[in-house]
C-alpha cells in the first residue's frame, strides 16, 4: 500500500519537528540552573550507613525502603557488600519485591550468596524475566543446582528457552554473553517503513539499541545500520542505499576475551553474533563488553599477585585461605630452592659478614626489575600486542634497557658498597652481580610470559613465581660465587 503525499510530509515534518526538539538546548533554549548534581557515592558515606543500620536494627522496613527508594541498583549492592551478614540478611528480608532486579546482577562475592540464599526463588524467576538474556544467563549459572531446577521451571517457556540456548554454548564465549534482544530487517525496507516499525509497540523490540542489522532471506547478516544515520536519511531511501556492508561479526563460540579485544580494536559500539551457520543469533553491546574487560584486568592483576579470584574484599575467609594457600606454597617451594643456593656458600658468608648484608640487595633488584619487565609482557601478550612477529625486536629493547638500567646501578651501587665497607674489590663483585642479575631479569621477564603463552599456559597465573625465583637464584648464585672465586 502506498502512502499519499500528504501524508509523506505529514511525517517527515514529524521528524522535522523532532530534530528541531533536540537543536532546541542549542537554539537559545534555557537550563534549568536549580538541578542539582547528585553526589557520588552517598550510598556509602558513614550517615547513610548508620541510619540504615539504625533501620535494620529496628527493623524498620519503611525507613530502610525510603532510604534505598531512589538509590541505583548497583548501588544497592554496594550496601550489601559492606553490610556485616546479618545485617545485610535482614535488609533482603525488608527490601523484598521492591529490590531491583539490576541489584542481581551487581552484587559479588559473599553478599552475592547471601542474596541468592535469602531471595526467594519464586521472586528471582520474576527478576530473570525482566532482564536480558545475557544477564539472566549470569544470575542462572551463580544459583545452586537445586534453586536453578526451580528458577528455571518458574519461568515462561519463551525465557527458559532463551536462556537455556544460551547456557549450551561454552562457558565464557560470546554465546553466553550475547543478548537476543535485536532489531533485524530486510534491506528492501525504506528508512520511513523502519522508523514507523520502531515506533510500533511490538514486544519484539528491545528497549536500547545501537544499530539495525540488515539481514538476507536466511537471516545471515548483510549489513548495518547506526540508529542516527537511520534517523537523519530521509523515508524514501531503502536500507541497502545507507547500510555499511560486510558488517564485523563475531562467531557464537569465540572466548569473551577474544570478542573484548575485537571490540576495542575495532572501536565497535554493538556486533551482531552468528552460529556456524552465518546465522544471527544474537547481539553483543559495549556496555557487555566494559564488563568483560573490567574482569579480565582484575583476573590478571590478581594472578600476577599470585592470589585466585575468590580472594576478593567480599569473600569470605575460608575462601580467601584457600585460594591464597596454593601460590604461597609454590612460594615456599621456591624460596627454598633460593636458600639451598645460599647454603652452598655458607662458609663463604661467615668468612665474610658484608657478603650477608649486601646479597638481599642483589636480590631485590633483579626481582623488581623482572617484574617491572613480566608486567609489561604479560599486557602485551593480553592485549596482542606481543606476538611471534615483533617478539625478537621487542625481547631485545628490553635487554638493551636492563643492561643499561643494570649498569647506571651497578655504578651507584659499586659506590655505596666502597664508601660503606671500604674495599674495592668487594664493591667490584657487587656491581658485576647487579648488572647480570639485571640482564637476567629483563631476559625472564619476557622470555617466561611468552614461554607460558606458547605452551598454553595463562602467563598471568604463572610467570611471578618463575621469575622471582630465577632472579633470586641467579642473584645469589652471581654474587657469592664470585665472592668465593674472587675473595676466598
Amino acid at each position: 500500500m502506498t502512502q499519499s503525499g500528504q501524508e509523506k510530509d505529514e511525517q517527515n515534518g514529524r521528524i522535522d519537528d523532532d530534530a528541531s526538539a533536540v537543536l532546541s538546548a542549542d537554539d537559545g533554549g534555557v537550563i534549568d540552573e536549580t538541578l542539582e548534581v547528585p553526589q557520588t557515592d552517598v550510598h556509602l558515606s558513614r550517615p547513610f550507613i548508620d541510619e540504615l543500620q539504625e533501620g535494620l536494627k529496628e527493623e524498620d522496613g519503611d525507613r530502610v525502603r525510603t532510604l534505598l527508594d531512589e538509590v541505583h541498583a548497583a548501588d544497592v549492592a554496594d550496601v550489601l557488600e559492606v553490610l556485616p551478614p546479618n545485617r545485610r540478611v535482614k535488609l533482603i528480608e525488608l527490601l523484598g519485591d521492591q529490590l531491583a532486579p539490576d541489584v542481581l546482577t551487581e552484587v559479588e562475592g559473599e553478599a552475592q550468596d547471601d542474596l541468592y540464599e535469602h531471595m526467594p526463588n519464586d521472586q528471582i524467576a520474576e527478576a530473570v524475566t525482566e532482564l536480558d538474556v545475557d544477564d539472566a544467563v549470569y544470575v542462572i549459572e551463580e544459583l545452586e543446582a537445586a534453586d536453578r531446577q526451580e528458577v528455571m521451571e518458574a519461568l515462561d517457556s519463551d525465557d527458559r528457552a532463551a536462556i537455556e540456548e544460551n547456557l549450551s554454548y561454552p562457558e565464557d564465549s560470546a554465546g553466553r554473553l550475547m543478548q537476543r534482544e535485536l532489531v533485524a530487517l530486510p534491506e528492501f525496507w525504506t528508512v520511513g517503513q523502519t522508523i514507523d516499525f520502531l515506533r510500533s509497540d511490538k514486544d519484539d523490540i528491545p528497549d536500547d539499541f545501537y544499530d539495525v542489522f540488515v539481514v538476507d532471506p536466511s537471516h545471515r547478516p548483510v549489513g548495518t545500520l547506526p540508529v542516527s544515520r537511520l534517523m537523519r536519511t530521509k523515508r524514501p531511501k531503502t536500507i541497502a542505499e545507507i547500510m555499511d556492508a560486510d558488517p564485523y561479526l563475531i562467531d557464537v563460540n569465540m572466548d569473551q576475551e577474544e570478542a573484548a579485544y575485537q571490540f576495542t580494536k575495532y572501536h565497535l559500539i554493538s556486533s551482531g553474533v552468528v552460529d556456524e551457520n552465518g546465522r544471527l543469533v544474537g547481539v553483543i553491546t559495549v556496555d557487555d563488553v566494559v564488563d568483560v574487560i573490567e574482569e579480565e584486568a582484575e583476573e590478571d592483576i590478581l594472578a600476577l599477585a599470585g592470589v585466585g579470584e575468590e580472594s576478593g574484599l567480599n569473600e569470605n575467609f575460608v575462601e580467601i585461605t584457600r585460594s591464597r594457600f596454593v601460590w604461597l606454597t609454590v612460594n615456599l617451594g621456591t624460596a627454598i630452592l633460593a636458600s639451598t643456593v645460599i647454603g652452598l656458600f655458607d662458609a663463604t658468608i661467615e668468612q665474610m659478614v658484608a657478603l650477608a648484608v649486601l646479597m638481599p640487595i642483589v636480590a631485590s633488584m633483579g626481582g623488581n626489575a623482572g617484574t617491572q619487565t613480566m608486567t609489561v609482557a604479560v599486557r602485551a601478550i593480553a592485549t596482542k600486542e606481543l606476538s611471534s612477529t615483533n617478539a625478537i625486536r621487542v625481547m631485545m629493547r628490553e635487554l638493551m634497557a636492563a643492561s643499561l638500567n643494570g649498569l647506571i646501578l651497578a655504578i651507584l651501587s659499586g659506590a655505596v658498597a666502597y664508601v660503606w665497607f671500604g674495599g674495592a674489590t668487594l664493591a667490584l663483585i657487587f656491581a658485576t652481580a647487579m648488572i647480570v642479575n639485571i640482564f637476567v631479569a629483563g631476559l625472564s621477564g619476557m622470555a617466561v610470559p611468552m614461554l607460558l603463552h606458547k605452551l598454553d599456559i595463562d602467563p598471568a597465573i604463572a610467570s611471578s613465581v618463575f621469575v622471582t625465583t630465577i632472579t633470586d637464584v641467579v642473584g645469589f648464585f652471581a654474587f657469592l660465587g664470585l665472592a668465593y672465586a674472587i675473595l676466598l
